[in-house]
């Protein structure tokens, strides 16, 4: 009988962690210690978390050495070789966080390759400038194509007020979508909040027990268009889908507890932020998608929702835009080499992203104050490198194939190296 024990979230049970699992949410929880947020969510066992709580700090170079004897240890007691893989690219994270902690600093650009079991590349700013001169084409006017962006991006802000109402009927409708093509699990659920004065746009906190949180900054303005992104990205088929269905499956069903610790910094999440941006082709495919957009715009309660040919033409145009949109947003990881790596100064990369990336002003100041945030700085990568890996991976199956393959991501350890190879 495999023996069950309480897990923190309330009254639910878990199996007991192996050693290999048990050490490695200790080590999780340890480390996060000293980098306060390196621990995105805990729902494994409770005695393990009260453990730490009450010990002794453990020092960094201790922490290198039990992280680094862990990875040892893995050859012969982990027979699954997907779990290996997985356990031994996650415990190489670790590794280097609590070396860097003990003063084993590495350049930067080696730290994030470590962390994510994946080399970002700096991108060519011809690739910036081909995408927004696509925009400019789509955006035709006098004056610079950032204001002109500015303007368009203004017109499509979905009042606060509205948000609340928005956000659910899109829920309801990528949950429905996820539903037919992945399943879900039984008891998921989630909750949405409006929050201000956070360095990101929305943010998914897993609790357990099949459970979300999640919150939408409105520290911006919230954009119609980026909102169907933000909502299948957090929700559906993305980080709550994702969370939920590998509790219900790698933690439960098969007793694999390391997937109870959710880490900032670490291949996973490589992997999941890259999964939750393609989610949205899921929910709602590109041939649905000036529909959707068009629908959302009187949900919303634009300023031209009454004119049914404006809205469809602004839903196209939207539409349009989207595939440029996504192609600048990669300019956050250039940003964080010219910041971190060749040393530019703060005004220099917000000058950068005003006038390469095309941000507005405060757009511009919000991706900066992520990439020079001490947690988030290695992170930034995660979005678009995720994304253009995963993408790799499923654009070598027929397209019917492709929600299938889509669905291992949310049920399988997968690493980055292990997805490299398309075949």
């Amino acid at each position: 009988m495999t023996e069950l024990v309480p897990a923190v979230g309330g009254t639910r049970m878990v199996p007991a962690p192996d050693p290999i699992a048990r050490d490695y949410l200790l080590l999780g929880l340890r480390l996060d210690q000293h980098i306060p947020g390196l621990v995105d969510g805990y729902f494994g066992p409770a005695e393990l978390k009260a453990k730490v709580d009450i010990e002794q700090l453990r020092p960094p170079g201790r922490l290198r050495g039990d992280a680094a004897g862990l990875r040892a240890r893995l050859a012969t007691e982990v027979p699954d070789a997907d779990r290996l893989d997985w356990l031994d690219a996650q415990l190489l994270a670790l590794e280097t966080h609590a070396a860097g902690l003990a003063g084993e600093t590495l350049p930067y650009l080696e730290h994030v390759a470590r962390c994510f079991d994946h080399a970002p590349p700096r991108r060519p700013d011809t690739e910036f400038e081909v995408a927004a001169a696509w925009i400019d084409e789509l955006l035709p006017g006098e004056g610079p194509s950032a204001d002109r962006l500015a303007a368009w991006d203004a017109s499509l802000e979905v009042p606060v007020e509205r948000l609340p109402a928005v956000v659910d009927w899109l829920i309801e409708r990528f949950r429905a979508s996820a539903a037919a093509t992945f399943g879900l699990p039984d008891g998921e659920d989630l909750l949405v909040s409006l929050v201000t004065g956070q360095p990101w746009g929305a943010y998914n906190w897993y609790d357990g027990g099949r459970r979300s949180r999640v919150d939408i900054n409105t520290d911006l303005p919230v954009r119609a268009p980026a909102l169907i992104a933000t909502v299948a990205h957090e929700a559906y088929p993305g980080h709550h889908l994702e969370h939920a269905w590998k509790e219900a499956e790698l933690v439960d069903a098969r007793g694999r507890l390391e997937s109870s610790i959710l880490l900032i910094n670490t291949p996973e999440c490589l992997m999941s932020e890259g999964l939750a941006d393609i989610g949205r082709g899921f929910a709602s495919p590109p041939a649905d998608q000036v529909d959707l957009l068009a629908e959302l715009f009187e949900r919303a309660g634009l300023a031209f929702a009454d004119d049914p040919i404006a809205v469809r033409e602004v839903a196209e145009r939207a539409d349009a835009i989207a595939g440029p949109r996504r192609a600048l947003s990669a300019i956050g990881g250039n940003a964080a080499i010219l910041r971190h790596v060749d040393g530019r100064s703060h005004d220099e990369v917000l000058d950068y992203l005003s006038e390469v990336g095309r941000y507005s002003p405060a757009v511009a100041a919000k991706r900066l104050a992520f990439i020079e945030h001490p947690l988030w700085r290695t992170y930034v990568f995660v979005y678009a490198e995720g994304e253009a890996l995963l993408r790799r991976w499923l654009d070598v199956v027929p397209e019917p194939e492709r929600a299938a393959r889509f669905g291992r991501l949310l049920h399988e350890q997968l690493t980055p190296a292990a997805v490299t190879d398309p075949g």
